[in-house]
């Protein structure tokens, strides 16, 4: 057996400035332009004639594939490294990108912006993003580097807001999914840092000697988990119903559409601050009940704005309150799992978490395109999220914060 040397393994590793940088701008891309996809929405039906249910599905299977597809894509780059898994989704984002720029039938939409575009947002996400990174920085870090790397797909919305809205109205809703389709090619480029980063963590007695069945029937089987996977739901329900249908509900109130590209950016905007704060909180107090503060705060706001006079401003502080609560779920979601069952299977386990959160995407986004059509308003739809958000918070206050007893199982060599 090879010993290793006492001095060399007290030298601390140099931090992975490269990985950290190169994860960040792919988060960035990766989440611009599937967060602006609401902006699609009104120019794509009036030149086809489809009605909101059509867009409505589409948006609703691209959740649900993104969610599908990240546990998948997670446990192929737990197994042979992050960048063959973000080449690869990057591809397939780019076709669904383009096959969604010239859909001659519904079909085409809901396989291009539906399937293929989720797929590739599921290889490129941040639960595969995240556990790249955990297995490359220092655990007592973790949490602040999640926080930066969620505020950076922030700023990916912030930035594909206005750049959307600026090529739709310069070039037309097709040639725009046209040269974001070719923009995500950059992205195997960016991810030659992350190559060969594998399951071997930096932490080795964080992983442990398990399969991919081991590892779910392990976490299954974990109160705190389910818990999480139950609260997680939520967070996609409300996200990606207000992602996809907020800029038709302003106009739908008599507010200017101009308002709804600056909510959205206001929205990618704050989130960076939030997703930082949400990472510095989440490092230094209890996780599971500042994510049940979240859930509470974002009913309150949703609320308040259905409930007092919608105004251009009204519509402003929403964005920016909204912004602060936007992805700071994240980074004490999937801290929570990395405390519990370590880095070895973080990947999967995070995609599980995050497939929670995708089949509420696909409810938020399909129930309010189908509602809408059925009543003519979405406000049942914004009363939904706001139950489910008092539901989430109650859900997350029993969670545990610790690591799963494991005496059975001896650490990987």
């Amino acid at each position: 057996m090879t010993q290793q040397n006492p001095a060399r393994a007290a030298m601390p590793h140099a931090f992975p400035w490269a990985v950290v940088i190169c994860g960040c701008l792919i988060a960035a891309l990766n989440f611009g332009p599937r967060s602006a996809m609401g902006f699609f929405q009104l120019p794509l039906l009036a030149e086809t004639g489809w009605d909101r249910t059509t867009f409505g599905l589409a948006m609703a299977i691209q959740n649900l594939l993104w969610g599908i597809g990240q546990p998948i894509f997670g446990a192929i780059a737990d197994r042979f490294g992050t960048w063959r898994v973000l080449a690869l989704s990057a591809v397939i984002y780019a076709v669904g990108l383009l096959m969604m720029s010239m859909p001659t039938h519904e079909a085409m939409l809901h396989i291009g912006g539906g399937v293929l575009v989720g797929l590739g947002v599921a290889g490129g996400s941040f639960g595969i993003i995240l556990a790249a990174f955990a297995r490359s920085v220092p655990a007592e870090k973790r949490s602040l580097i999640f926080g930066l790397a969620t505020a950076s797909g922030s700023a990916g919305m912030f930035i594909f807001a206005p750049i959307s809205q600026g090529l739709i109205d310069a070039f037309g809703w097709s040639d725009t999914l046209v040269y974001m389709s070719v923009a995500m090619l950059i992205v195997p480029l960016l991810a030659i840092p992350l190559v060969g980063n594998a399951a071997t963590a930096r932490n080795s007695a964080e992983t442990f000697k398990q399969t991919v069945r081991e590892a779910l029937r392990e976490a299954f089987a974990h109160r705190s988990f389910v818990l999480l996977v139950a609260g997680f739901f939520v967070c996609g329900f409300q996200v990606a119903f207000i992602t996809a249908h907020f800029p038709a509900y302003i106009g739908d109130i008599g507010i200017d559409a101009r308002y709804a590209v600056v909510a959205l950016a206001l929205i990618g905007f704050f989130n960076i601050i939030g997703s930082l704060a949400s990472g510095y909180i989440g490092q230094r107090y209890s996780k599971p009940g500042f994510l049940a503060l979240i859930y509470i705060a974002r009913s309150i706001a949703v609320t308040a704005f259905l409930l007092l006079p919608q105004t251009p401003t009204s519509v402003i502080v929403f964005a920016i309150v909204m912004g602060l609560l936007w992805l700071s779920t994240v980074p004490p979601t999937n801290s929570l799992v990395a405390i519990m069952f370590g880095t070895g299977h973080l990947g999967l386990l995070g995609g599980v978490v995050f497939f929670s959160h995708q089949v509420g995407s696909f409810l938020g986004v399909w129930l309010g395109g189908y509602l809408y059509d059925l009543f003519g308003s979405y406000d049942p739809v914004w009363w939904l999220g706001v139950i489910l958000g008092l539901f989430a918070a109650l859900v997350h206050w029993p969670i545990r914060e610790a690591a799963v007893p494991r005496p059975a199982l001896a650490p990987a060599e």
